[in-house]
């Protein structure tokens, strides 16, 4: 299965498995077209830490490409710690889920 690594603005490593590209894409194939802007979303886009869930971020980021019905891609990644082959805790940092959506520009 493919695996798509991304490191974000803030230093963290970040995964998406193709499971969760088709996942996204079960509910939402106007999408399949922005592969790139998605990953780009997590690369370089602003985050918000979910208040009920301490350890899930929500990333987002305007594309223009994406109007008039959106004009955000959003991308959920939820962080974790795993133990590796020789014992140490490394980050496990994963993209559960995403979808495009319009958020009305501050004016």
């Amino acid at each position: 299965m493919k695996k798509w690594t991304i490191q974000d603005r803030y230093g963290n490593t970040i995964y998406m498995t193709e499971e969760r590209w088709c996942h996204i894409l079960e509910s939402r194939p106007e999408l399949e077209p922005f592969f790139d802007e998605f990953l780009d979303t997590i690369r370089t886009g602003r985050r918000k830490q979910d208040a009920l869930i301490p350890n899930e971020y929500r990333y987002f980021k305007q594309f223009d490409e994406l109007l008039p019905e959106n004009n955000h891609l959003i991308a959920v990644v939820i962080f974790k710690i795993r133990l590796d082959d020789v014992g140490n805790y490394v980050p496990n940092n994963f993209v559960v889920t995403g979808w495009a959506k319009y958020i009305m520009p501050k004016g």
